[in-house]
């Protein structure tokens, strides 16, 4: 390809599926299954690569619109880590095209209707601390392949219909199933119907009143708000410690943490009776 005839290409896809195409050239340019426009008011920065593992230097800016990139699911948080591709591609024949870029999309930040999104290329994930950590709770998440909690047990979650819902974050249910207080603190609640599906949040308080009433708060307000009527599924929140493994979600033997690992405080301690040689 020659240096006139080259444009770049990037194409966003969403983890519910959802894929963009984008282009800096004037028209619209068609491969690999997706249409990249010209007038989707995205652009990007030139690209930093370095040889070691440090992150891929560039971001991607842009005007919101409303059949693009929108302010409302730039908050709701469903372009979090969507995966982007970036290609040099002559407009002339779409076949001759180089991918230079493979990531996903980082912080984002909006300000004046436009936003500014960093790209994070796939070395950074080679940065991230690996191995165990040593402590007496639980280091696994509750309900991944380590844990091997089911939380679609009826005993652990239950699906409701939003009622009663306060400053976006608080959630007020009349008719309840019968849990003990406190049973969902520290989990999750998920929206599965509505403008906001897909979002969650992560529960803070969770109190019963007698009768069956409820109150659900969370820590904080998701992106778009739940309406009244949207089906929303909550689940039993676990504070990873051994006891509650044990106790609450029979589940020891997938038990993660130490939990007769010694305090930092008995090892600072000074030893008495010890003695040289």
């Amino acid at each position: 390809m020659t240096t006139t005839t080259i444009a770049r290409a990037w194409s966003v896809r969403r983890a519910d599926g959802l894929t963009l195409g984008f282009t800096d050239h004037d028209r619209v340019l068609d491969f690999g299954g997706v249409t990249f426009r010209p007038d989707q008011g995205l652009t990007a920065k030139a690209l930093v690569q370095a040889t070691g593992l440090s992150v891929d230097n560039s971001e991607a800016t842009g005007a919101l619109s409303d059949d693009a990139i929108t302010e409302r699911d730039l908050m709701a948080g469903r372009w979090d880590d969507a995966q982007l591709r970036m290609w040099e591609v002559d407009w002339t024949d779409t076949t001759r095209r180089k991918l230079v870029f493979r990531g996903t999309l980082g912080e984002v930040a909006r300000a004046n209707g436009a936003f500014r999104a960093e790209l994070r290329g796939l070395s950074e994930q080679l940065n991230a601390p690996q191995g165990r950590v040593y402590h007496r709770r639980c280091s696994s998440r509750l309900g991944d392949a380590t844990c091997k909690v089911d939380l679609t047990t009826p005993t652990l979650s239950v699906l409701r219909q939003v009622e009663g819902l306060e400053q976006g974050r608080i959630f007020t249910f009349t008719d309840f199933p019968s849990f003990a207080s406190n049973w969902f603190e520290q989990g999750r609640i998920e929206v599965l119907t509505g403008t906001a599906e897909g979002l969650h949040g992560m529960i803070k308080n969770d109190t019963a009143f007698p009768g069956g009433g409820r109150v659900i708060e969370l820590w904080s307000a998701p992106g778009i708000i739940p309406a009244a009527g949207d089906q929303v599924r909550l689940s039993a929140g676990c504070d990873k410690a051994a006891a509650t493994c044990r106790f609450k979600f029979a589940n020891f033997m997938n038990f993660r943490g130490f939990p007769h690992l010694p305090s930092e405080d008995w090892l600072m301690a000074p030893q008495v009776g010890l003695r040289n040689g």
